[in-house]
């Protein structure tokens, strides 16, 4: 199975990709929120041929939802509903928490100080948050699913 994944924000989604084959998370770059970001996500899944989505879903430190967490969700609602539209398909998307990803994101990057830009942050943390769907994730039922659809 192959999986795009989003840490979508209000100015940038960052985007990582992985195969289950291999399990490894890698960071796709930055999608800038400008009135483009479905139809560049729609060709980010083509060009990976991925088969799901999944997306950060903030939390606060009591692990409760947000106002952030709503507008990520309305944003995968619209995502979805670009992908009926206009590549005539319906998206499958699973949700994975992402407290604490961008300060884990930064943390890896603390090295290479000159890439701790705001857009490698984001790319950085949407392989975070799909590193850690690949750990916890019963990847073997999401397969099925995909065959049952």
């Amino acid at each position: 199975m192959r999986i795009l994944a989003l840490d979508v924000g209000t100015k940038r989604i960052g985007v990582a990709f992985a195969d289950t084959a291999v399990r490894i998370a890698i960071p796709r770059g930055m999608i800038p929120v400008d009135g483009n970001e479905f139809a560049e996500i729609a060709k980010q899944f083509r060009l990976e041929k991925a088969d799901v989505i999944v997306s950060g879903s903030p939390r606060n430190n009591s692990g409760e939802e947000t106002r952030q967490t709503e507008a990520v969700h309305n944003f995968i609602i619209a995502l979805q509903d670009y992908f009926v539209k206009h590549e005539q398909k319906e998206l499958k998307v699973y949700f994975q928490d992402e407290s604490y990803t961008s300060i884990a994101a930064e943390e890896l990057l603390k090295p290479t100080r000159a890439d701790r830009k705001a857009g490698k942050v984001d790319e950085e943390a949407a392989a975070v948050i799909l590193q850690d769907f690949l750990e916890r994730s019963d990847l073997r039922q999401i397969e099925e699913e995909l065959k049952n659809d």
